[in-house]
């Protein structure tokens, strides 16, 4: 897998993976082990996010595309009905 990450974003990680062993863990990363712990995340654990945000959102889509007919329905031959000064019966030319 390819790193997601900016150069700049995966120093600015890698600084919060020894923070977070050093506060936690009473251990230190050095550089090399929290670039190859950050690596093992992204290529292990991170597809799992990933996924699961796609269903997510394939969820909302699905929900939202059941309700197109309540949200975008539109009434049709409302002419007469909505037009100002006009009654609402529709005058037919009577049958000769």
């Amino acid at each position: 897998m390819q790193n997601p990450m900016s150069p700049e974003q995966k120093t600015a990680v890698t600084a919060s993976l020894q923070r977070y062993f050093d506060e936690n863990f009473e251990s230190e990363l050095n550089d090399l082990q929290a670039s190859l712990l950050l690596d093992y995340i992204l290529n292990e654990i991170s597809p799992l996010a990933y996924n699961r945000g796609v269903e997510d959102a394939r969820q909302y889509f699905a929900a939202r595309a059941e309700d197109l007919p309540g949200v975008c329905f539109q009434e049709a031959l409302t002419y007469w009905e909505t037009k100002p000064g006009t009654s609402r019966t529709v005058r037919r030319k009577p049958d000769r």
